[in-house]
Parts: structure tokens; sequence; C-alpha cells
């Protein structure tokens, strides 16, 4: 996505915000205790060994981005932390894009984690169970045939709690290999914990590169440009498009028979799996296209039973994939996963505009919606969504 963004936008502006969809009432004293985390965040720099590993791995990205990633530094002035007499939170990061764009999955991940340190529960987290538990999870999707990644960095319940997660499905997936070829651990979308256990980096772009667009240009035709940017940075590779923005409706206007064709698959990330699934089978049948060729990834609040039972529909009309969070990093008894996001809310296409254009996102969910509500009333009136 960073790439992309220098790539493509590389003087936007944005601003992002939080949200805590459940309401979390934080321990006094939790906004100081993230802002020194943020403020930690500066001393973080890539390596020698990192960028060799991202070189071997990643080989779409163009070799320009590690000029930039070599140099890049965390700032905290970019982040504005706050907490209410209630103890409610209020996170907003504002700058450039292909800056900021680096905070929001480390954020999510030290707010999850730090709540749990402050109010006492991370004595729930028992690691040598949670490999256990891991393990089996890893087994049961092995057997079943599905290939399955872990996408749990913003809301686990701790780095250790990943990283047992990651180890143990990778040892599972090596234990089983031979005995069950079809099912397969990809992977996992945290990059440190890929090249620990050389295993491959796994993600698809985001909503937030839709939303920006969107604000720039507006809703209408922001898939397409969507598609168009990632097309001319990746260049066929990480052809996997997100495309709940705004909806079906829109985007599938949007979805031309060339980019049908040119792109690997879809992500679906929200609605009814079933009921998107045949969606977008119906679309690819319009265009004649066999669907059994494309892949669809889905990622919308899966655990083991419901992703095994998707595979047993999806497996007979595409190559069905499955990038799974919080039920991976986030699974304890007696833990509550916090439902926490940071979404991109406003956008200027260079530093020299005056002012920002609000954007918002939609779904196939309402209670996935982000944005203001005045401007997710706008953006829906302009879509003509109900």
């Amino acid at each position: 996505m960073c790439c992309a963004v220098i790539d493509n936008y590389p003087r936007a502006q944005v601003k992002y915000s939080f949200t805590d969809r459940s309401g979390t009432v934080y321990p006094p004293g939790f906004a100081d205790a993230l802002r020194d985390q943020i403020t930690s965040l500066e001393n973080v720099v890539i390596t020698d060994e990192e960028i060799s590993f991202m070189k071997r791995k990643c080989s779409y990205i163009p070799p320009s981005f590690y000029n930039f990633i070599r140099g890049f530094r965390y700032n905290r002035e970019w982040t504005t932390v706050k907490q209410d007499r209630s103890g409610h939170l209020t996170v907003e990061f504002e700058g450039s894009w292909c800056e900021t764009i680096l905070l929001e999955v480390k954020v999510l991940a030290i707010i999850s984690e730090l709540y749990y340190m402050m109010t006492g529960q991370d004595c729930k987290i028992n690691l040598e169970s949670h490999y256990e538990n891991s393990y089996r999870k890893a087994e049961k999707l092995i057997k079943a045939g599905c290939h399955f990644s872990d996408f749990g960095t913003r809301r686990r319940a701790s780095f250790s709690a990943q990283e047992y997660t990651v180890k143990a499905m990778k040892e599972c997936d090596t234990n089983l290999r031979s005995t069950y070829p079809n099912g397969k651990f990809v992977g996992t979308s945290n990059v440190y914990l890929a090249m620990k256990y050389d295993l491959t980096p796994i993600g698809t772009m985001a909503h937030e590169l839709v939303c920006a667009i969107a604000g720039m240009y507006g809703p209408q035709m922001a898939n397409h440009i969507a598609m168009d940017v990632w097309r001319s940075t990746f260049r066929g590779s990480l052809g996997t498009f997100l495309y709940d923005t705004y909806g079906w409706d829109i985007f599938s206007m949007n979805f031309s028979e060339d980019y049908a064709n040119m792109f690997k698959g879809l992500r679906i990330d929200s609605g009814d799996n079933i009921e998107e699934l045949e969606k977008i089978v119906s679309k690819y049948r319009s265009f004649g296209i066999d669907t059994r060729s494309k892949q669809i990834v889905f990622s919308n609040a899966l655990d083991t039973d419901s992703a095994i039972k998707l595979q047993q529909v999806a497996s007979k009309v595409c190559q069905p994939s499955f990038g799974i969070g919080t039920h991976f990093t986030n699974d304890f008894h007696g833990l509550q996963p916090l439902n926490i996001v940071i979404k991109l809310v406003a956008v200027k296409i260079t530093e020299l505009w005056r002012f920002y254009n609000d954007t918002c996102k939609l779904s196939e969910e309402h209670g996935k919606h982000t944005g203001k509500p005045e401007v997710v009333a706008r953006f829906k009136d302009i879509l003509h969504l109900e």
C-alpha cells in the first residue's frame, strides 16, 4: 500500500480516525501510555537483513521503495491521542499519506496489547495452551483442504500470542504437508514474523486506497481508478482486489471485462459470504470467465469452522483462500477482543491545497460504515444507496 501511494500520490495529505465499535472504557492514564509507545516508534529502523528478506520474498516491489524505507522514521507529531473523563479514547493521524499509512496497523496492535496489560487481563494469555490451540486450528484447516493465512496483527492479544500462532501453524503445515497436500498455511501479513519463520508475507490492498481516491475524485469511479493505480504499480502481481469499500453495486459497474481478466481475484470482507460469492460468480460468468480460474479471498470475521464450511461450497466454483485475524491471534478463555479500527477520513491531493475533502467507508454491512454521519449520508446519496 505504501509503495502504491509513493508511486501514484507522493504529495497527498491525509487524516485518519480511530473507532472503537464497542465503546470501550479505557483505564485511567491509557492515553499517556499510548503516547509513550507511539514516541518509542521513532526508534524503529529497518535493517539490511530485513530489506534482503523483502527483496527475496517480495520481488514485485520496485527497488526505489527501499530507498524510501531505509530513510523512513516515525514522528510522534503525526498523532494526536486524547482520553475523555469517561475513559473513551480518541486517536487521530494527520500528515503525508506515504508516511502516516505505516501507522495504522502498529498503533492498533499497541492499543490492543496495552489495554490488556493496563487492565490486568494479560494474565489470561496462556501461550502454551495457545500454541496447542493454534496447532489444532491449522490441523483442521489443512485436513479440510483450506489455504489460509494469518491476518491478525491489528487486534492480537500480544506480540507473543501472534508469534505462537505463526510458529504453531508453520510447524503443523510442515508436519502434514506430505499427507494433506491440498491444505496449506500460506503465510502471515506480519512481515517480521514472516522473515523469522521463513514464510511469505501475505496481504492485499486495503479499503483506504479506494477511500482516499473517492475523497479526491468522487466515489463513483473510485474503484476503477484504484484498479488502474494498483495495476500500474504492481504489473499483475498482488492481483487480489478488495471490492467492498462502497458495496458491490458500484464496484460491479466499475469491474469491466479487462479488469476481470487482469486481476487474479477478489476479496470478500463484509456481507454474507455466500451471497457475495454468488454475486462474484455471476459477474465473472457474464464475461464468459471460468470462475475456477479465479481466487476468492474470504476475510470477513472468520473462524476455523466457518472457513471450512466456506471451503466446501467455494471450492466447487473458485480457488478459495482465507485470511483469518482475531480468531487466530486473540482467542483466549475469558479475554474479549477489542473491536477497533483506524480509517482514513479526509484527503487532499497535495500539501498546497487549503482544505481537505472528507471521505468515508461504506460496506455490505451498515455496522461497518466508518466516517462522519453526514459524509456517510452524502456518499450514500451520490451512489444511490439506501
